[in-house]
Parts: C-alpha cells; structure tokens; sequence
C-alpha cells in the first residue's frame, strides 16, 4: 500500500515539521512494515513557474521538423521567448514554465540555449519531463481555475510530496486503505484522527427492490447509487490523478479514477455499472451449471458453482468482490451509473481469486476483510465525487442486507500484565484498546472488549493484549532472559546429531536446510510407482506453491535439487548432508490440533491432543555426492564420486554413534536396480544408499552420474550407545594373513566378508576387501574376492599356529555359508 502523505495529513493532524521519514519510524513503532519511504518531486530545484502562451508561431525548418516560437508571459515584465515542439496548445493557453536554472527530475538542467535560430529562455513541459506521466506528444496545459500567471506549478500540479510503501500482512487488511493508515499515523503521534467514512451520513431508500441477496453468508450488504445526467468526457481533477499516480495507480477516466480513489481511501472496492445496460434488478447468487462470464480483461470464464455472482436478467454481470464484466462496463456514452459496494465473504472471493487466477485490487481487500459498515458511505461518497467533477445528480441511494456486528469479548484486567511481563494499569489498557477503534465496558476485574467491525482479527482475549504491547511500545516491553535449570545440558538426542555432524563434515560433506515442500513432480522424477508408500502425504492447507502443496517423506527431492543447482552454476563436485524430519499422515481421521494457552505452561493433557493432531514426524539422515569426490591434484587425477561413496557416509554415520552396519544388495527407487543396497543394523534395514538411476539423475538435471543415501535416524539413536567406548589399542605385534576366495558372481562381497569375520573369532582386528578379479582362469560366472584378514592378541604375540588357525577358521565359515573356495 503506496501512502502519499499529503492525504494521509487529511484525516492524522500529524505537525507540519514531522518529516515523512520520521512518519514511516512512527508507524514502524506501532507495529505496520514500511518497506520503503520516497519523497517525489525533492530533485526537483529552481523555477516552475505557470506562464501563459501571448503567442505562438509555426515555424518548418530545412531538416523538415516543424516548431513553434512561443512568447510566454511568466508574470515578468517582459514574455520570455521559448522554442516548443509540441503543437496541443494555443496562445492565451496556461502553461508550465522551467526558467534557466531550474532542475527537473533525473536531473535534467535547463539553461538559456540557442537552437533553431532563437535563443530559448526556459522550457514548457510536458508530463513525461515532470516524472507525473508518461505522455511526451504534448505539454501540460493547465485550465484558469487551476492556477494563475506566475503561481508555482509545483505546488498546482501537487509534484512534491512523500510516500509511505507499506507492506501490509494479512492481519492487517484495514491498512490498505488511507482510513487505515491515518488511524495508525494518529495513534503513533498521539494526534486528532478524522474518520473519512463518517462524512455526512447517506440518506438511505426504503425501497430495496432493486437488489436481492440470495446468498445472505457470501453477501450480506449492498449498497447502490444511481446517478443521472453523468458527463462521460469530463476530466479528472489534477489532484485525484496526482494522487492516484502517487498510489500506484495509472488515471483512465473521471468515472474509473474516483471509484480506485475511495477504495485507496476507504479500503472498500467500488464498482460502477452503466445502468442502462442493466436488465432488470441486481441479484448477488451462486453459479448455476455450465454459466460462463467474460470479464473486463476481455476473458471469457467458465464459472464454478462457488462462484459468487453479480447477475440481472440477462445473466452474470460480475465476479462479486473480483472483477466486473465486459457487458456492463462503462464506457465513453455512460450517462446513467449505478455505483455497487458491497460486503463479501472473505474465503469465498480468495477462492474464486485464486481459481481463475484473477488476483485484482479488489480482491486483495477483500479476502483480508473490508469494513462492512461502510458500503454505503463509500457508494455516497463516489456518487458525491462524479457530481462534483462530471455533473449529473444522485436520483436514488439503497441499502440491501445488514451485517452481524463482532461479539463482544471477555478481557482479563492483568491479562496484560501478564502476558508482557511488565505492569499495565488498566487506565493504559481502556486508552490503547480505545485507539484503535474499540468499545471497552469495565465489569470489575473484567474488561468487556468489543472490537471495530473494520478489526475482524480482533477475537481472542490476546489479540488485544497484542494491540496494548504495539501501542505501548514494544521497545517499553522489558527484555527478561528466563534462568536456564542447572544440570542439563544437551539432551541425549542433541549429542547424537552434533556427533553425526562433526562426522559428515570430517568426512567432507556439507550441511544443507532444504524446504520440506514436495509435489507430485518430485515423486515423478524419483520415479516412484504410484502405490509408493512415500506418495501417502500430509498435504499443506494453505501451500506456499501449488506446486509443492505435500510434506516431505524423504529428505532426497530437496537434497538432490541444491545439488544439482551446485553442479550447474560450476561447481566441480558437490557432497551434501541433511538431518531433518520426514511426516506422515497418522492413520485414522484427522485431529484438530488445541489452542495452547499463553499465560502458563501446557498441561499434560494438552500436550497430548497437541501431539495426537501432529502428523508422525520420523527423523532420517541423508547425503549427495555427485561430480568430483576428490579433486585433481599434484597427487595424481580428479575421483568421479560413486555408489560406493554414498555407502561410506551412512557407515560414517554409524561408526559416529557406536554402531556396525551390515550392507546387502537390493533394488529400491530412486536407486539404479545394480547399484543399490540396503544397510541393516542386527538384521533390520535402516537406510538405502547407491548410484541414482540415470533417469532420476536426468530429471534433476545432474550432467553426470549421482549418488545418494538415506537412513531412519530413529533407529540409530535407538541403538547408539550415548557413550561410545573408547578403542582399544595393543602393543602387541599384528599377524597379517591374506586369503583370496572364489565365489559366484552373484555372491555380494560383504555376505563374504561377514562370514570370515565371523568365523574368525576373537583374534580378528580387522577384515578389508582390496581386490576382485574376474577372468578365464576362474571361469564364467565367477569371481575371486581378496581380503586382508589382521589378527592381533592383546596380551601375547601370537603364534604361526595361531593365526594359520584363526585365518582357516574364517575361510571354512565362508566356504559354509557362500561356497567359496580358496583360490590357490
């Protein structure tokens, strides 16, 4: 919301020397978002003077451009000569002068110059060249009763003035309008605030014929004007264009300008019919099946049955609350005006908005809730305003419908004082909740606190200790930092993740925060099947895109997009964790989560209802390696990362927490079906880890291959130990043994490896695969898998006999369990 300060000075009688700057910080203080504070016209200096045209000469010249030699009488005792392109004026015409020495906006310097065999002593300006327009075909020629010879132009033409860019949330919808903003401006600096809706009130008909609400909950006031003998060419007044400009918005005809000015200056949308294309009485209904609208962007719209409508005899005449229609619109022959505005149900005009992707002025306003006392004032004061400046008088003024006012709540005197932890005396409260608009009855230790009808988000008892904190000073609330028990510390779980954390990033990874936003896109390029058990979501009631409207149920879809957004802006390669929360919908119907309170702890209880509304929130770990995993260097080549890679993290994560993690072949999406495998911890599967399958890999976008891991962070704290047992260390001699098994080649090699470590007993210290051959000296369909076995005692040197036993002990276990055979 775009605020000039010239009209918000209107209605707040802020003091002249407060500076717009000094305004902005004041609303910043009682809680409203100034995104940003601009002063128009401050680069502009020197003399803008009003001149009248004495003469004004054609004059074609050889390069075949033709000019006018103007005098311009500026109030001196000589006319100034000047040299004019434009042609849109005549003499005795009042124009806008810049002198030598004046500097106009971008600044641009005008001088006394010779050119086309004159010497031009000032310019005449356009729109364009005074930042108020875009027309540059002709200059601005102003009429007698606007200004005078020599008045100062800047000040007739309302170019300086300060404007206020509000960012005005959801809660706040009152402050998109100047009404709004001046009675925060005036509460801010503790000044008279005038209400522009209380101007004199309407004169209402008895007669309400005319219109009919057959949907009382989607409109539940309405109120029309009718106007006769309207002027359609009449011109906008300087100062409503000037300001609308300010506001953000382009002028278009004297009709269109004034219903955009008193919605900015009431927050209530205006919308004008020509009543003689009216058929018959207004009526405000659903859409019935198969009705279709062609709106005033040229749109023709197949209306769904929520839908609130706008209709006469002829059919839908307006998105209510959106966007009028093309069939009713007025045009350049509107004599006769009807003028609507109406109360609408908030949720049903953003849903209709959102539907036909009709965001408008409108729209915005409503959904955040619009006064609705004041339909009718805002209609008379548009009817008031076309017969000021385009003529015609107001024939009829009816009132349809009437609104529920907001039900008065139960205010706790020390409630304040409670919840801000500072002392409110009571008198502060009755003069803050005052300020904004409401009516305060004092019942003992009670306050009975009815809200303004413009204030729909005033409900709870707290949402006015919110408005006391704002008025107060939130600089005035005392900081308190609460004492922190002794004893405690981390919990156990907080250990566990900063082990998991310092481990990963040892290891060379880095850590990422990913929105936990998914969609259906993201299941499709993980290549999920449509039964995928990860597809079952908790989906967001209000979605910050469309097209992630799901939570998450994997970390992978937000890991694998920074990846690849990494890879593509060259990055070499890329290695990236997450720890974090997946959801899953709880089986059974959905809870409605309590409403906790404020001035105390939650009981047992409510914490319970609290969590039994949540979706299950599993924790998982997960990793990206894709690119180089080792970079080039003066030791030798750059290492492309692997499936194996994504294998070791998940095994970094275990080790980190005192665990042993057992490794199988398996085929699971988003995995390549041959490069993928299952990570168990005492029989149970805890993570899945490989190379992506190329289609995946493709889908995001990597230029390569990719890997990637995940595991239930759940079952690993479960199991982890919360002290990891220190290593032990011998100083006994180590034993090596090798020993090279031939198996088939569909015998992974860690069913092998797991079998000599178990038949090795006690002795083994470590076991590690470092070769795997596969030729015709072993035959087809087979592969021999060398492993290192060391043997250590840690209380003797151990003996050839020994070890030469504990190394057949392990080949025997594996001959047993995978039918290898040692390879001599």
């Amino acid at each position: 919301m775009r605020v000039p300060m010239s009209w918000l000075r209107e209605y707040a009688q802020i003091p002249a020397q407060v500076t717009v700057r000094e305004v902005g910080d004041a609303l910043v203080r009682v809680g409203l978002e100034v995104e940003q504070v601009e002063e128009p016209g401050s680069d502009l200096a020197g003399a803008l003077v009003v001149g009248r045209a004495v003469s004004s000469e054609p004059e074609t010249h050889s390069n075949g451009k033709t000019i006018r030699w103007c005098q311009v009488d500026v109030g001196e005792e000589e006319p100034r000569g000047i040299v004019c392109g434009a042609d849109n004026f005549a003499a005795g015409d009042l124009v806008v002068v810049a002198l030598p020495g004046t500097v106009l906006p971008g600044g641009f310097a005008i001088s006394a110059r010779s050119t086309y065999g004159h010497v031009s002593d000032g310019m005449i300006c356009s729109a364009r060249e005074l930042g108020i327009g875009d027309d540059h075909s002709g200059i601005i020629v102003l009429t007698p009763d606007e200004a005078k010879v020599g008045d100062d132009a800047a000040a007739v033409l309302h170019l300086r003035d300060g404007v206020l860019d509000l960012a005005v949330t959801p809660d706040r919808g009152y402050c998109l309008s100047i009404r709004g903003v001046a009675r925060e401006a005036a509460a801010a600096f503790d000044v008279p605030y005038t209400d522009p809706a209380l101007r004199d009130p309407p004169r209402i008909s008895e007669d309400q014929g005319a219109v009919r609400l057959d949907d009382p909950s989607g409109c539940d006031v309405f109120a029309a004007v009718t106007m006769e003998g309207f002027d359609p060419t009449a011109a906008s007044p300087r100062w409503i264009q000037r300001r609308l400009q300010l506001a953000g918005m382009r002028p278009i005809s004297l009709s269109v300008d004034v219903t955009n000015y008193v919605m900015l200056e009431l927050g209530q949308p205006i919308h004008g019919y020509d009543a003689d294309r009216l058929h018959g009485g207004i009526v405000v209904r659903r859409a019935g099946p198969g009705e279709t609208l062609t709106t005033l962007d040229g749109t023709r719209r197949a209306l769904d049955a929520e839908d609130l409508l706008i209709t006469d005899d002829s059919g839908p005449i307006g998105l209510a609350g959106v966007m009028g229609g093309e069939t009713t619109e007025m045009s350049g022959s509107t004599t006769r005006v009807l003028v609507e505005a109406a109360h609408f149900d908030p949720v049903s005009i953003a849903r209709t908005a959102r539907r036909h992707r009709l965001p408008s002025e409108a729209s915005r306003r409503f959904e955040r809730g619009v006064d609705p006392a004041i339909p009718a004032a805002a209609a008379v004061r548009v009817g008031a305003l076309l017969t000021e400046f385009g003529g015609g008088r107001v024939v009829d003024v009816t009132l349809t419908g009437r609104f529920t006012p907001p039900p008065a709540a139960s205010l706790g005197a020390g409630l304040s004082t409670r919840v801000l932890g500072m002392e409110v005396a009571p008198s502060t409260v009755l003069r803050c909740l005052a300020t904004v608009g409401c009516e305060v009855q004092s019942l003992d230790d009670t306050f009975a606190v009815t809200p303004p009808t413009w204030r729909p988000d005033l409900v709870d008892p707290n949402d006015f200790v919110e408005e006391v904190a704002r008025l107060v000073g939130y600089d005035a609330i005392p900081s308190v930092l609460p004492v922190a028990p002794a004893g405690r510390g981390l919990t156990r779980e907080q250990r566990l993740r900063r082990r998991i954390g310092t481990a990963l990033a040892g290891a060379g990874f880095v850590e990422t925060l990913c929105y936990p936003f998914v969609g259906d896109r993201d299941w499709d390029a993980l290549g999920l099947a449509p039964d995928d058990p990860r597809r079952t979501t908790v989906r967001v009631a209000n979605p910050l895109s469309d097209e992630a409207p799901e939570l998450r149920t994997t970390l992978l879809p937000g890991l694998l997009q920074a990846a690849a957004r990494n890879l593509g802006r060259g990055q070499p390669g890329v290695s990236l964790f997450e720890t974090g929360p997946t959801f899953r919908p709880r089986p059974g119907p959905l809870q409605r989560a309590p409403r906790l309170p404020v001035d105390r702890a939650p009981t047992e209880a409510e914490l319970a209802a609290l969590e039994a509304a949540l979706p299950e929130q599993p924790n998982h770990v997960a990793v990206v390696v894709a690119g180089e995993r080792v970079p080039e260097g003066w030791w030798g080549p750059a290492r492309s990362a692997g499936w194996a890679d994504a294998i070791q993290a998940v095994r970094v994560v275990a080790t980190a927490l005192g665990l042993h993690l057992a490794v199988r072949q398996a085929r699971w999406a988003p995995w390549h079906p041959g490069r993928c495998a299952e990570l168990l911890l005492d029989g149970s599967v805890v993570g899945t880890a490989g190379e992506l399958h190329p289609k995946v890999a493709k889908a995001y976008g990597f230029p390569g291959r990719a890997s990637a891991a995940e595991a239930h962070l759940d079952a690993l704290f479960a199991a982890a130990p919360l002290i990891t047992p220190a290593p032990r260390f011998s100083t006994q001699p180590l034993a090596k043994e090798d020993v090279a098994l031939i198996v088939d080649a569909d015998i992974p090699a860690a069913a092998v490896e797991a079998a000599l470590r178990d038949g090795a007993g006690e002795l083994l210290e470590s076991v590690r695969l470092f070769d795997v051959y596969t030729g015709d000296q072993i035959g087809v369909g087979r592969k021999s898998l060398a492993f290192a076995l060391r043997f250590r005692a840690p209380d003797r040197t151990l003996t050839e006999g020994e070890t030469a036993a504990a190394r057949d002990a392990a080949v025997a276990a594996a001959a047993a369990r995978t039918g290898a055979v040692q390879r001599v």
